[in-house]
């Protein structure tokens, strides 16, 4: 279903409320769009409509991180709030690395751990977002298209098990990843990462687990 040209205005966010971790990398720190496009600041927004008071997110990511260099930054900034909700969208750059599987294995679960606790403990206050498809971009005209998704599938298919055996909701957001093939307008201006656009529908795709996640 497209997307309205003009979509609602969300609340104002609230000076108490409910508070928001989140960790991970170009993804999440919104590469190439304006803050108020990360999805991570659109999920925050669809929860105020949906009449929960969540404040604007505190964000550890950037650009170009893997998971141990996202597990050394949540080392080195000092950060020792216990948060309401925390999400994690870390990998493509392990992949983009071809970083083995075993690596990434092992320090996403002490980043689930990390994030548990950055959840005052509480496992069921912790979603994952699913790597999307890169490959799927303009950028990758030269590649091996096909290869990107195999690998792609393949650390996911280890994130959705360690998040099961850790009691963490994982949000498959790849499909929609891909949808990007055939619609310029979900890649961002550099031809690489997700626009706003695509943003939205990971953000859409979140909400009902985050609903049930945080209310009673």
């Amino acid at each position: 279903m497209p997307l309205p040209d003009s979509l609602p205005t969300p609340p104002p966010a609230p000076e108490a409320g409910y508070t928001y971790l989140a960790l991970g990398d170009s993804y999440t720190i919104g590469e190439s769009v304006s803050d108020k496009d990360r999805w991570s600041v659109q999920l925050a927004d669809l929860l105020r409509m949906e009449g929960l008071p969540v404040q604007p997110p505190d964000i550890i990511a950037r650009t170009g991180w893997t998971t141990d260099e996202l597990a050394q930054a949540i080392r080195t900034s000092g950060n020792v709030r216990k948060y309401e909700m925390v999400s994690l969208l870390i990998g493509v750059n392990n992949q983009y690395r071809s970083q083995s599987k075993d690596k990434y294995r092992q320090e996403l679960v002490d980043l689930l751990r990390t994030a548990t606790d950055f959840a005052n403990g509480n496992a069921r206050r912790v979603f994952v977002l699913s790597i999307p498809d890169w490959g799927v971009t303009p950028f990758v005209s030269d590649r091996d298209q096909q290869q990107i998704a195999v690998e792609i599938d393949a650390f996911n298919a280890i994130a959705k098990e360690e998040c099961t055996r850790a009691g963490i909701e994982f949000i498959d957001i790849t499909p929609l990843s891909r949808t990007a093939l055939n619609d310029t307008s979900l890649v961002a201006v550099d031809r690489l990462h997700f626009s706003g656009k695509m943003y939205r529908l990971w953000a859409e795709k979140a909400l009902p687990t985050v609903l049930r996640l945080l209310r009673p």
